[in-house]
């Protein structure tokens, strides 16, 4: 498999589930690490004007609402997301499938709560359906560790490309030099200072 670089302007962002419920069931990254990193991705999604697709499940029940902070950065798309009801894998929602397609782009970063149950399913789906596929495994997470490491294994045995949230910047920034590479690089900074 040969390397194929995302680009902000053929990429899109799926983020699953990011809800204050099912991320304080993840054990196997910091709630906090996880938390950080998806909001950068939020803020990266509006520097570079890549589209997002938010979705959440049973916002009423354990699960909870959406991070008020994806609110923030991203209003629209918060107002727009796809509101499932307990359906497992988010591409057999019929409603967070025609999102995904009405993107235009087969180039698909996702990043879900809990990448053993929310993030591994669509993202397999979305392979099987000819996207390519990058799944950002620190801004997600598990309950357990072994459940972590099981379903990054499935899927990048699956053909998905795992990879950080820093490694993603960095790749569709492409470069420090423009302007909204100089906004991500300070994203960066001031996330790694903490």
């Amino acid at each position: 498999m040969t390397f194929e670089k995302f680009n902000a302007d053929d990429t899109a962002l799926l983020l699953i589930d990011h809800q204050v419920g099912t991320m304080g069931w993840v054990k196997s990254i910091p709630f906090e690490e996880m938390k950080r990193n998806a909001i950068m991705l939020a803020h990266t999604a509006r520097i570079l004007k890549i589209p997002v697709v938010l979705t959440s499940s049973m916002e009423e029940y354990a699960q909870g609402p959406l991070l008020s902070e994806l609110q923030s950065i991203l209003p629209i798309q918060f107002e727009q997301r796809v509101k499932r009801f307990g359906i497992v894998n988010a591409m057999d929602d019929v409603n967070f499938a025609a999102a995904v397609k009405a993107t235009g782009r087969k180039k698909l970063v996702i990043a879900g709560v809990t990448n053993d149950v929310c993030t591994v399913y669509p993202a397999l789906s979305l392979v099987r359906d000819g996207f390519a596929v990058q799944v950002v495994a620190d801004a997600g997470g598990s309950p357990t560790q072994m459940a972590d490491d099981i379903s990054l294994r499935r899927m990048e045995k699956g053909g998905v490309t795992l990879t950080t949230t820093n490694q993603l910047i960095a790749e569709l920034a492409g470069s420090w030099a423009t302007p909204e590479g100089g906004e991500l690089v300070q994203l960066i900074i001031a996330a790694l200072q903490g």
